[in-house]
C-alpha cells in the first residue's frame, strides 16, 4: 500500500486527495479508511497540496544547535511564508520536521526528495533563488551534496581517515578455529582489528 500511496502523492502534485486514496484502496482491496490510516500516520504523506518545492527543514537538536533557526528565518523572509504555509505563486512550502538523518552535516533541508545541507543563511537564499529559475543544485555521484563545497560528511579537511589504497585482507588460518573453540583474547587480532 505505502508504495502505491507514494506514487498516487507523486501524480497528485506532491499531496493525496481522498479520491487518490479511494482509488488505492480499490487496487488494494481494502476499506479506504485502511488508506486513510496509513495516509495519516506516516508524515512522509500529504493530505493538504504543497508547493512544486516542498522544504522540510530539520530543526531536532544537531541543526538547531549549528544554526536551522537562522535558516528558518532566511526562508520565511525570503518567501514571505511562515512555517506550514506555501507561497502564493504555489511554488514553495515550508514545514519543519524532526530529524531527516543528516546530522553531520547540519544544518539542512530536504528539498522534495533531495537534501541540502550545511546551509548558510547566503547558500539557503542561492538554494531557494536557484529554484525559483527552475535550476535547483545538480546531484552529485552520490546524491545532494552539501551546499559549502565539500563530499558527502568528509569534514571541512577532507578525508583524514580510511586512506589507504589497498583493502585489508584479514589473515585468519582456516584451521584455528576448528572444533567450535576461540579465544576471545585473539579475535581482534586474527580479524585484522
Amino acid at each position: 500500500m505505502i508504495p502505491l500511496l507514494d506514487l498516487a502523492q507523486r501524480q497528485s502534485g506532491g499531496w493525496l486527495p481522498v479520491a487518490a486514496m479511494n482509488k488505492v484502496a480499490q487496487i488494494c482491496e481494502v476499506a479506504p479508511v485502511r488508506v486513510y490510516e496509513v495516509a495519516s500516520f506516516y508524515t512522509m504523506f500529504n493530505r493538504t497540496p504543497v508547493g512544486k518545492y516542498f522544504i522540510q527543514l530539520c530543526g531536532t537538536t544537531p541543526c538547531m544547535i549549528c544554526g536551522s533557526n537562522d535558516i528558518r528565518q532566511t526562508i520565511e523572509k525570503h518567501l514571505g511564508i511562515k512555517n506550514g504555509e506555501t507561497t502564493s505563486d504555489g511554488l514553495f512550502t515550508l514545514l519543519e520536521v524532526e530529524c531527516l538523518g543528516a546530522c553531520a552535516n547540519a544544518p539542512m533541508v530536504q528539498l522534495n526528495d533531495d537534501y541540502y545541507e550545511c546551509l548558510t543563511p547566503k547558500t539557503t537564499i542561492e538554494l531557494l533563488e536557484a529554484c525559483k529559475k527552475g535550476t535547483p543544485p545538480p546531484m552529485g555521484k552520490w546524491g545532494s551534496l552539501p551546499m559549502n563545497g565539500q563530499v558527502s560528511c568528509e569534514g571541512p579537511k577532507g578525508k583524514t581517515t580510511l586512506t589507504w589504497k589497498e583493502p585489508i585482507v584479514p589473515k585468519v588460518d582456516p584451521d584455528r578455529f576448528k572444533g567450535g573453540e576461540v579465544d576471545p583474547a585473539s579475535v581482534k587480532k586474527h580479524m585484522a582489528y
